[in-house]
């Protein structure tokens, strides 16, 4: 829109200058006559010749005319467009807003865009799954927006914006306001909801830890506890940070770490670790298995069994990665 409303304003102004100066030297028009001919001219008002004009100056007009009124009629409707888009814009925003969210399934919703929740949705942005971001905060929300991501304003801790975000279908609800009690009372409207749904949660106080817990959140992290665990850890063992930081931040790494459930049904159900070679074969390394009962099991030996409904926690590049999943899907179905 700016390089538009650039090139029209220089291209009138190269018209004025020519339509002007053609009509001093052509027909010995004073100067405010000549710009005066030459706007009534490009903006079709049609006076009338202000001075009889000689053949050689009509010609030089119609070639004004041709030329003017065209660029005229652009920048009449570049400004149309900038009063509508003013006007309209919002409105059209949250009516495509709403048609996405419509289409939602299996998403993450993202309530609190600070700087803990903005963390958390350029994460989910990364990792390319469907989620959406919602905030009090109209500015938040437009710097959401901005960044790519689907964003609205509303109170996400009404039970009716939940269900307008389709918290029943939700894969997972991270929760990150301001506020111990507004985390909390979201917790619980979303777990009525949804019972099924994955629940983080941010604690700005320790002792709300517990509490938050025990209304329904999976997991909960306190920011300011675990900064400056990571400031001592930097500093105490600096080697064991960073290995840290290139694994969960993905630095200069095509490796990484996910997590992969296997199938009841599936071929790898009933089998060990030695028997899957899944280093060998795939260049996947399993460092844990988090059982169907909750329990993990880091760095399992080679005997250990893989069950139905369990996740093994593997790391590799991502391209082997696709491989394990599709190899389970396949076989699950």
């Amino acid at each position: 829109m700016l390089r538009r409303i650039k090139l029209i304003s220089a291209s009138l102004a190269v018209v004025f200058a020519i339509g002007t100066c053609g009509f001093v030297y052509l027909e010995n028009y004073p100067w405010l006559d000549a710009f005066y001919m030459t706007l009534t001219t490009i903006t079709t008002i049609g006076y009338g010749e202000i001075h009889p004009l000689s053949p050689r100056g009509r010609l030089f007009n119609v070639f004004l005319i041709i030329i003017g009124v065209g660029i005229m009629f652009q920048a009449v409707g570049l400004v149309a467009q900038i009063v509508l888009e003013r006007e309209f814009g919002d409105l059209l925003g949250r009516r495509k807003s709403k048609r996405m969210i419509e289409r939602l399934k299996d998403h993450f919703i993202i309530c609190g865009y600070g700087r803990v929740g903005r963390g958390a949705a350029m994460e989910m942005q990364r990792a390319g799954v469907p989620f959406v971001v919602v905030d009090r905060k109209e500015d938040k929300v437009e710097m959401a927006m901005r960044m790519g991501m689907l964003a609205v304003v509303a109170d996400c801790t009404r039970d009716e914006t939940l269900r307008d975000l389709h918290i029943d279908r939700a894969r997972g609800l991270v929760s990150a306001l301001t506020s111990d009690a507004d985390n909390m009372f979201l917790i619980l409207s979303a777990k009525t909801l949804n019972a099924k749904l994955a629940v983080s949660a941010r604690a700005n106080e320790e002792e709300a830890e517990q509490k938050l817990r025990r209304a329904g959140a999976d997991s909960v992290f306190a920011p300011y506890y675990l900064t400056g665990h990571r400031l001592a850890q930097s500093i105490l063992k600096p080697h064991v940070q960073q290995f840290m930081d290139i694994f969960t931040r993905n630095m200069g790494l095509s490796a990484s770490m996910e997590q992969v459930r296997v199938e009841r049904g599936s071929e790898m159900e009933g089998k060990s670790l030695r028997d899957l070679q899944l280093r060998r074969d795939m260049g996947v390394i399993v460092l844990g298995i988090r059982r169907g009962s909750g329990t993990m099991e880091f760095n399992p030996p080679a005997d250990a069994v893989v069950n139905g409904g369990d996740y093994l926690i593997v790391m590799g590049e991502a391209e082997a990665l696709r491989k394990l999943e599709n190899l389970l899907a396949g076989a699950a179905m």
